[in-house]
């Protein structure tokens, strides 16, 4: 979280109570309302001086002259800078290690994080895997389907499985496709997929490595992408539509603005790569979003960067209203993040 510079120790305890409120009710907060709500009770005229203080300072804003005073986007980054995570409650713990149970794949996993962070939150859940450049080949899998189809299913190292379906100019055998598979794997396991393939190419053309009826198939399986592996983050977002139901004080063009935003891969990867830069294991809260774009700008993004059990680099991440309940979230994203980064996986 950016560093915020240090205000009154009393204007600081009256700017918290006031940004709690309106996180409450979602209404201007006036001086009498936190004067009664007080332990240790100061006049209205005092809190109205403090208020008028830090309104003159950029943390609060007054919609009309005699309405109560409402937190801007200065005051929440103030307010979320001296935050911790609360406890999660023991059965949402629970229920966070269920729901990684029987799931053996990293996408499974990374997927239903997004579920799991939408469901308790009540907000937008993002999770992200971010793919190696040079991913390393596990095996791959060959299966026989009709009308002259092959299922190649290809596992690296950090445990990400792909799945294609190709078509071949002339059926192949259950024991043509064996043979490849067993001749790849034996060859090219731990090999990086794109020197995998070069060399697998280069055998081709020059050793005819496998009988002739194998080797040819083999060559066709090579030119519809053997080994090939499509590297952009693999992106999963649950619970755009929960943004309706909060009252963002939003024209419908400006939600209509935003939900299109939200549609676009490339836009959320933005959104992670740019506001989520802290290493592994540490939370970052982002207030205010406009830079990625206009109608983002009351909203705020918390989220954390993992290192999977796999060593694949992954981001999970909360997007929701500024008037959010922090610590719950904070909570709820770091539990998440964690059983992800431990969860096991299928090799």
């Amino acid at each position: 979280m950016p560093s915020v510079p240090p205000i009154k120790a009393r204007h600081l305890e009256i700017l918290t109570a006031i940004v709690r409120e309106y996180i409450e009710t979602g209404e201007p907060v006036g001086s009498r309302t936190l004067s009664r709500r007080r332990s240790q009770a100061l006049s209205p005229a005092t809190i109205r001086n403090a208020m008028a203080d830090l309104a003159d300072e950029g943390y609060l804003s007054q919609p009309h002259t005699s309405a109560g005073r409402i937190p801007t986007e200065k005051a929440f980054r103030y307010y979320v800078s001296s935050l911790t995570a609360a406890r999660m409650a023991a059965a949402d713990s629970d229920r966070l290690r269920n729901e990684f149970s029987g799931l053996d794949t990293v996408g499974a996993h990374v997927e239903r994080s997004s579920h799991i962070l939408m469901e308790l939150t009540r907000n937008v859940g993002i999770a992200a895997a971010i793919p190696a450049l040079a991913q390393e080949l596990d095996q791959i899998e060959l299966v026989p389907l009709p009308d002259r189809r092959v299922l190649i299913i290809l596992v690296t190292r950090d445990q990400m499985v792909r799945n294609r379906v190709v078509v071949l100019d002339q059926s192949a055998g259950p024991d043509e496709l064996t043979s490849i598979r067993n001749y790849v794997n034996r060859n090219f396991s731990g090999w990086q997929l794109g020197a995998a393939r070069r060399e697998l190419l280069r055998r081709i053309l020059e050793e005819r490595a496998l009988y002739d009826a194998a080797h040819s198939q083999l060559q066709a399986l090579c030119q519809r992408g053997l080994l090939e592996v499509d590297t952009s983050p693999a992106v999963f977002m649950e619970g755009a539509s929960n943004l309706l139901a909060l009252d963002l004080r939003m024209t419908r063009e400006k939600m209509r603005q935003l939900l299109q935003a939200l549609e676009e891969k490339n836009r959320i990867i933005e959104l992670l790569d740019r506001f989520l830069d802290l290493p592994p294991g540490e939370l970052d809260v982002r207030v205010g979003l406009e830079k990625i774009h206009p109608a983002m700008k009351d909203l705020a993004l918390i989220g954390v960067n993992v290192r999977m059990g796999s060593g694949m680099p992954a981001k999970v991440a909360v997007l929701g209203p500024m008037r959010m309940h922090y610590e719950r979230v904070m909570a709820a994203v770091l539990q998440t993040s964690r059983a992800l980064e431990h969860a096991r996986f299928w090799s």
